[in-house]
């Protein structure tokens, strides 16, 4: 693959890419298409930064399914616990994708958290996403310092 990057525009998609090459190449290859279109092909951390917004990929790496899956644990179940079918049912996803493919970035990061009763967000995803914690949560979340 032929592409002009520059320093910025890299660190852009590194930054966003989970720290997984598979997450990078797959970004990389969507931006520079952004940028063939918008900047004569460069991708600078100006396109870099649009091009992953357009694409709802958030500053720390959550994708579209990431955040659907955290917001809907937090809107719909008051933020768990909540079994991993009945989240996959009220997502449209298959359980087995957010299990495999879903749970361990967020595991990694600290937004979501196992429990014998099902899924549950940290207090870090409520922070994440600017939701204020409820009353009755007096967790501290799974890694609280982060």
């Amino acid at each position: 693959m032929r592409l002009d990057i520059t320093d910025d525009g890299a660190e852009e998609i590194a930054r966003r890419s989970r720290g997984t090459p598979r997450v990078s190449n797959r970004l990389l290859k969507r931006v520079r298409d952004f940028a063939l279109v918008w900047e004569d092909g460069v991708v600078t951390q100006t396109i870099a930064r649009e091009a992953l917004n357009r694409l709802e990929v958030d500053p720390i790496g959550l994708d579209q399914i990431d955040q659907k899956a955290l917001k809907t644990i937090i809107e719909v179940f008051a933020g768990g616990p909540v079994g991993l079918d009945t989240l996959a049912a009220t997502i449209g996803e298959e359980s087995v994708t957010l299990e495999d493919v879903v749970e361990p970035f967020l595991l990694q990061m600290g937004f979501l958290q196992r429990t014998p009763r099902g899924r549950m967000a940290t207090v870090r995803a409520y922070q994440h996403f600017g939701f204020s914690l409820p009353q009755n949560r007096t967790d501290s979340g799974l890694f609280p310092d982060r």
